[in-house]
């Protein structure tokens, strides 16, 4: 059976497109889509995706007229948490430390749900 790579894009609606992709640039350095077929994009390091269907009663995404949620791989939560926090930016991290890794929440500027991810290295 013939299986797919990885994921080629992130794909959602936004109220302003434009300053929404910005924050992401800005906060995360994520390219925002490009122009034309010579632009910059976004290249992210191979690693683990978790591709997961929640309920649709699930509370997980924050309220109900939400419907996704993105979890990034950090190399440093720590690092990655101090500078969110010193842009203003209000971040929780979870203080269990779980078998695949650490983790942290936060809002970008339109409510949806971002989660911070800093796997365990490989044993």
């Amino acid at each position: 059976m013939e299986k797919i790579t990885g994921i080629g894009g992130f794909f959602f609606r936004a109220r302003d497109p434009r300053i929404l992709g910005q924050w992401y640039h800005t906060h995360f350095g994520i390219n925002p889509a490009a122009q034309d077929y010579d632009g910059p994009v976004w290249r992210q390091s191979a690693g683990i995706t978790v591709f997961a269907p929640f309920r649709q009663e699930s509370d997980y995404f924050g309220g109900p007229e939400k419907a996704w949620a993105i979890n990034f791989r950090v190399r440093d939560l720590d690092a990655m948490v101090a500078q969110l926090r010193a842009a203003g930016i209000d971040v929780n991290i979870d203080p269990e430390i779980y078998p695949n890794g650490r983790f942290a929440t936060l809002y970008d500027p339109e409510g949806n749900r971002v989660e911070l991810w800093q796997p365990d290295p490989p044993k």
